[in-house]
């Protein structure tokens, strides 16, 4: 294919170059977290560009972008949460979105277990005792323990299930709280997240974000929770009421908690950074070399499955697709 014949994407956002690569062999790319003055970038692409590879949350990727591209007819997004997508705007307009699913369920489901063993077991405090040569005075205080914790489940998709998983070779009681029961999963179901959280001591969320999960673990799921209670967050930021949060782990209203994710990334407030008693990760819960490649992967996939006339790979709910 000549660059003539080239068709013409834009990228929102970095990507590895493994997956960056890819596509500038094959397309024309434009990197437009790059152009100084967007909109004029926009303007001058307006009839040219057919697909969008999200890279990241640099750009919102909803209805001004779709109106700056008329010709557009896919977003390839990269992660397995596209809430930086307006894929209902998307899909009114008879545009495709995809995520990158399934490649990112264990890496998650791993760092999620290792989280909670961090944030039960203060291993990031420990570490900070050893070095700093305190061991030297005494041992480190006894931690609390996973043995005959009660654990409950915010979102048991792919990764939901992926972490129960894991815990079941623990010996913990599993519950778990989502839209609805579901038929083929033996762990006790909550339609109510309150009534899980006052019967469990430790929530673990993998929901994704969007309207509908916005602040669902709130002050009154906190104080549900207990003294002894644990937040542990690989799903996505807002989720928790950030402040809420903040005031239950400076009241002791519950014990502890592990963010991967936060409401305004990379912002962190620094009232949860003061806190000794939490454990904080910069949203690294696919970030390992195997994994992110593998997302890349998809997302090139995704793209030249739709350019060949062979439909995407991986649609999301709010675009679906239905092969001829």
């Amino acid at each position: 294919m000549t660059a003539q014949n080239k068709i013409e994407i834009i990228m929102t956002g970095p990507l590895m170059a493994y997956a960056a690569d890819q596509l500038k062999a094959r397309f024309i790319v434009h990197e437009l977290w790059k152009a100084e003055d967007k909109a004029a970038a926009l303007a001058e692409l307006r009839d040219r560009v057919r697909g969008v590879a999200g890279g990241g949350a640099h750009i919102k990727i909803d209805g001004a972008l779709f109106d700056a591209l008329p010709k557009l007819e896919i977003v390839s997004n990269f992660g397995v949460g596209y809430d930086n997508v307006d894929a209902a705007e998307a899909g009114r307009r008879g545009l495709v979105v995809t995520n990158t699913p399934d490649v990112l369920t264990d890496e998650v489901a791993d760092l999620a277990l290792g989280l909670l063993l961090s944030t039960v077991r203060q291993l990031p405090q420990v570490d900070r005792y050893l070095r700093e040569g305190k061991w030297l005075a005494g041992p480190y205080p006894l931690t609390t323990s996973l043995r005959k914790r009660k654990i409950g489940i915010v979102g048991l998709g792919r990764i939901g299930k992926a972490v129960a998983h894991r815990l079941e070779a623990f010996g913990v009681e599993i519950a778990y709280h989502g839209r609805s029961r579901q038929a083929d999963v033996a762990y006790r179901y909550y339609p109510s997240l309150v009534e899980m959280a006052q019967d469990v001591d430790t929530l673990v969320s993998v929901a994704p974000g969007g309207d509908s999960t916005y602040h669902i673990i709130n002050a009154e799921v906190l104080q549900a929770l207990g003294p002894n209670g644990i937040v542990v967050n690989v799903g996505r930021g807002t989720v928790i009421d950030e402040q809420a949060l903040i005031k239950a782990l400076q009241d002791k209203t519950i014990l502890s908690a592990g963010l991967d994710v936060f409401e305004d990334e990379p912002r962190v407030p620094a009232e949860l950074i003061a806190l000794d008693h939490v454990v904080l990760l910069p949203h690294v819960g696919s970030a390992s070399v195997h994994t992110r490649e593998q997302m890349g992967q998809l997302l090139v996939d995704n793209l030249n499955s739709w350019f060949d006339g062979k439909g995407p790979l991986t649609p999301v709910v709010e675009t679906p697709w239905k092969k001829a």
